[in-house]
């Protein structure tokens, strides 16, 4: 299949409904909703081993959690060659293109570090936000768009290749322990500083994978491939993903490291976007099932803009929301645990509002 090989600007419901859904667990997450079910459930109760897939790994193992970022990187890249195509319908001239790109990936760049800022209190520099690292893989993917899939694919294995090279050839005896491993040596490089939880700036190098895999899909969406044979590459191809991903950690070779992106990790999660993008595909573009899909929808609209708005005024949301659903449910006896999940819960409705009055303003942020 040669890559771009048509103007299509057809658009995949499937995908924003995909990208929606993504968005509105992250908003989720912000608003504080998966916090106030481990509280009101907490550990020894039968349903928090459900709730505890809502947060992230401690260190080796994959949760559900671990994989929304991934997701996220892997569904900006199927939606580029939509978007390329749709920008040289209107305009033709690739350098126009180029230079939009690179102005995105500055802002993704400067939300990124600005992010940090807002959650220090004070001016900093920190690079582990998904938005920095999404600056990168994007002009990464962007420059391979045109090329071939075999030359895309095998960028992506290479990128995959040096990481786990990096890793075992500054520390061969712990390649992978927090604290004294290669993206631990290249925050301080970068930024004079390691991150407690153990996220590590370089994650943006192996995830560049996750973002040319989308890349590739979407090129398939676009090509003249029966829907049958493009969910059967899907499901192949996150059928190896998981059985590379799952193989070397089982094995004791790469272990499963979500917090710096081994490559065990990214062909796991990698795998797992696949068989999402296969399973949303199906059953929303070719089932056309499109019964609940709404509320996932209007949130992937404003995606980035969701994503900034929650992540600065979650909190606050949840505090202020607070204090009208402390009021109106305080009598029903729930206790601080369950008016806490009322909050967050009157939180995520709030936020979910702000983009439905958004959608039917016809208001939608784009950068």
């Amino acid at each position: 299949m040669s890559a771009l090989s048509s103007h299509s600007t057809q658009r995949l419901v499937s995908l924003d409904v995909y990208r929606g859904l993504t968005m509105f667990l992250l908003v989720a997450e912000a608003a504080l909703v998966y916090d106030g079910l481990l509280e009101l459930f907490p550990e020894g109760h039968g349903l928090h081993p459900i709730f505890i897939q809502f947060t992230h790994h401690e260190w080796n193992g994959l949760r559900f959690w671990d994989l929304i970022q991934p997701f996220f990187m892997f569904i900006v890249g199927v939606a580029m060659p939509f978007s390329l195509n749709k920008r040289l319908t209107l305009s033709e001239d690739r350098s126009k293109v180029t230079v939009h790109i690179l102005k995105r990936c500055l802002i993704l760049f400067l939300f990124g570090t600005g992010l940090h800022c807002v959650y220090s209190g004070k001016m900093v520099f920190e690079l582990w936000n998904v938005l920095t690292q999404l600056s990168f893989t994007i002009l990464v993917t962007y420059f391979l768009l045109t090329k071939s899939w075999k030359v895309q694919l095998s960028v992506s294995l290479g990128l995959l290749v040096l990481t786990e090279i990096l890793y075992r050839t500054y520390n061969p005896e712990v390649p992978f322990e927090h604290g004294t491993n290669f993206g631990n040596y290249t925050d301080q490089i970068l930024m004079g500083k390691i991150n407690r939880g153990g996220w590590v700036a370089i994650n943006a190098i192996p995830t560049v994978a996750h973002t040319i895999w989308g890349a590739i899909c979407g090129n398939l969406l676009l090509s003249s491939k029966s829907s049958q044979d493009k969910i059967r590459v899907f499901l192949i191809a996150g059928l190896v993903g998981l059985v590379v991903g799952y193989g070397l950690d089982i094995a004791g070779i790469t272990p499963i490291l979500k917090r710096i992106s081994t490559v065990s990790f990214v062909f796991a999660s990698g795998g797992w976007a696949l068989v999402a993008l296969a399973f949303f595909y199906w059953w929303v573009d070719v089932k056309n099932r499109r019964k609940g899909i709404f509320p996932f929808l209007i949130v992937g609209m404003n995606s980035i803009f969701i994503y900034l708005f929650a992540e600065m005024l979650g909190r606050w949301m949840n505090k202020t929301v607070g204090i009208f659903t402390g009021g109106i449910f305080g009598w029903m006896g729930l206790g601080e645990h369950g008016l806490f999940l009322m909050a967050s819960l009157g939180a995520l409705a709030a936020m979910w509002g702000l983009c439905y009055f958004l959608y039917r303003k016809g208001i939608f942020f784009r950068i």
